[in-house]
């Protein structure tokens, strides 16, 4: 029943489309889109300019061809201390914290400065996260300003629509498609959750599944039954049963260890909530120890651990063959609990170091009997971004616009993934105690929460 003074919900779409306010409310999101992604794209250059500076530009000026072992120690510690000063004493305690879900209600305008340092002092000098959260954050806070409070007070739903049109807006700017951010936040929304995920899984399980046989039993037996795909070029790799076994297994595992590490996150917020100045500069100290030790064990670059892994990721998928197993290990160790530890004490988003770890998993079991890479990687990096994310759609859409061209027969494997990873993944949660002394996580306006655990 609509509340006195609200106009009641709407019957039918074309309803909807006849009401003079929410057309002018899409000409608004339209104007507002311009400067939101203008800005969006000032942000992520400053922080990609700052990152390198202190990242490469300076080890080269002070005389060394690449940033040594020790460098993230003083780096991440002045991060921990920059990160916590924003919590502590700007509004908005520097925005949303990363451990508690990917999200988060819409920002208000006076939370933007402290949402801003923050992200820029903790991602320039090496969190193990990406800036998608920030960029969502400041996306919804310039929305909001294009109205003024007192609309803002009148039309309680406004907000939450014009805070995700700004957000969407900011968040393509990263994502490199305005596909995958409107497919993000329509998960990220909860529209029809959990009736969403209820018909939504068994579909996206069975497509996956009579894509494989489909697909299958044409390149087995040779027969053709047409097809709507383009005619593009490049390679690809057609998948086989083995690579679906040994997928739907990888998928498996990747959401059994990425709940670990939310758990280990979940607990790092818990324990920074009280004393954090002094504990956000631990936590920061403790990510430069671990990609310090990484750098002496594995003899390679220190920031393959610290930041968000972007251009890691980039450099496994040139050649995955060329990394040891045992590199991949130590990378998976390391970088793993470093993200833990930044879930829960900087700020920023989970997206780019969960695929990182996906693939990194996926390429160290290639080398298992019929897995190929591509195949591997593929199943590896959905599975991860799945459990991490809690959104397989989104999961889904991202992956094949990372896999590419050459991926394209990796879907079916890609689908399936997703679903195994959220059904592993939503079991552990529903299993898992929360830490003491968490508190609950408030959801957002127009929201259907779903339970954190």
């Amino acid at each position: 029943m609509a509340q006195s003074g609200e106009a009641p919900e709407p019957s039918s779409v074309h309803e909807v489309f006849r009401n003079p306010g929410y057309l002018r409310l899409l000409l608004l999101s339209a104007v507002v889109g311009i400067p939101v992604s203008l800005i969006a794209f000032g942000f992520v250059a400053l922080q990609h300019e700052m990152q390198h500076g202190v990242w490469v530009s300076l080890p080269h000026a002070l005389g060394w061809p690449a940033a040594p072992w020790w460098w993230p120690l003083p780096c991440l510690t002045l991060g921990g201390l920059l990160v916590a000063w924003c919590v502590v004493a700007l509004p908005g305690h520097g925005g949303h914290v990363p451990a508690e879900g990917f999200g988060g209600a819409p920002t208000l305008p006076s939370y933007l400065p402290g949402v801003v340092l923050a992200a820029l002092a903790g991602l320039s000098l090496g969190a193990v996260l990406g800036p998608e959260a920030p960029l969502m954050a400041l996306g919804s806070g310039l929305a909001l300003m294009s109205v003024r409070s007192a609309r803002r007070a009148a039309t309680p739903r406004l907000v939450p629509v014009l805070g995700a049109a700004g957000s969407a807006a900011a968040i393509s700017t990263i994502l490199g498609s305005p596909l995958v951010a409107a497919v993000l936040m329509i998960e990220v929304a909860g529209v029809g959750a959990p009736q969403l995920y209820v018909v939504i899984l068994p579909s996206l399980l069975a497509s996956g599944v009579g894509a494989l046989v489909f697909t299958g039993f044409g390149h087995w037996t040779g027969l053709q039954v047409g097809s709507l795909a383009l005619p593009l070029s490049g390679h690809t790799q057609p998948l086989d049963a083995a690579d679906l076994l040994w997928g739907v297994a990888l998928a498996a595992v990747t959401a059994l260890l990425t709940a670990g590490v939310m758990v280990l996150a979940r607990h790092a917020a818990v324990w920074t909530r009280r004393r954090t100045l002094e504990r956000t500069v631990l936590c920061g100290l403790a990510v430069g120890v671990c990609a310090a030790c990484y750098a002496l064990a594995a003899d390679r670059p220190p920031d393959d651990v610290a930041l968000s892994g972007q251009e890691t990721l980039a450099t496994l998928a040139m050649d995955p063959h060329s990394w040891p197993v045992s590199t991949l290990l130590l990378l998976l160790l390391f970088k793993g609990v470093g993200w833990a530890i930044s879930l829960g004490s900087f700020r920023g988003g989970p997206i780019f170091p969960s695929v990182l770890i996906g693939a990194v998993l996926g390429v160290a079991c290639a080398g298992l009997p019929g897995f190929g890479a591509l195949p591997a990687m593929a199943a590896g990096l959905t599975a991860s971004s799945t459990a991490a994310l809690r959104l397989p759609i989104s999961a889904v859409v991202l992956a094949a616009l990372l896999l590419g061209k050459t991926g394209v027969d990796q879907i079916p494997l890609v689908v399936i993934a997703a679903v195994v990873s959220f059904v592993v993944g939503e079991l552990l949660r529903g299993r898992a105690p929360a830490p003491a002394d968490a508190a609950p996580r408030s959801p957002q306006p127009g929201r259907t929460a779903r339970t954190e655990q």
